[in-house]
């Protein structure tokens, strides 16, 4: 019995080895993207939708200024990082071609450290991204254009 394991775990091991770490890397900025940036089905999208958000998220040690939470599907955000959905931008970020309702939750002032009160500003409008492996890594806060 434990010779018949022998083979199935040489196999899983050079299968181990020959993932190339950029993709498991990828992943992980993928994931850490959506954690920052999306929810599909807001509740509310009002002041103590963003206070509660960004505890949730864990955006509020030391609190974060700006940060916006991108209301679509995963499919139309990865989309953007190919032309089915987004178009390039500047020499590294890529636009979306189509709208997508945003709420934009920006630090009221005060102590950088919690509690965080914040002020929600929704919209619906074209989104700025960065790709890597045809996935969403970065959100590009700088740009607004309603």
């Amino acid at each position: 019995m434990a010779m018949s394991l022998c083979p199935l775990l040489l196999v899983f091991v050079l299968g181990l080895g020959l993932t190339p770490p950029s993709l498991a890397q990828d992943d992980s900025r993928y994931r850490q993207f959506l954690t920052k940036h999306y929810d599909a089905n807001p509740r509310g999208r009002n002041d103590r939708y963003c206070e509660s958000m960004m505890v949730r998220r864990h955006l509020t040690t030391p609190c974060k200024d700006t940060n916006t939470f991108i209301h679509g599907s995963k499919s139309s955000i990865k989309a953007i990082c190919g032309n089915k959905n987004g178009n390039p931008y500047g020499e590294t970020l890529r636009i979306s071609k189509t709208r997508f309702q945003v709420t934009t939750c920006k630090h009221a002032g005060g102590s950088p450290w919690p509690p965080c009160r914040y002020r929600a500003t929704p919209g619906f409008r074209s989104i700025v991204i960065a790709c890597e492996n045809g996935l969403p890594v970065h959100f590009d806060e700088s740009f607004f254009r309603p």
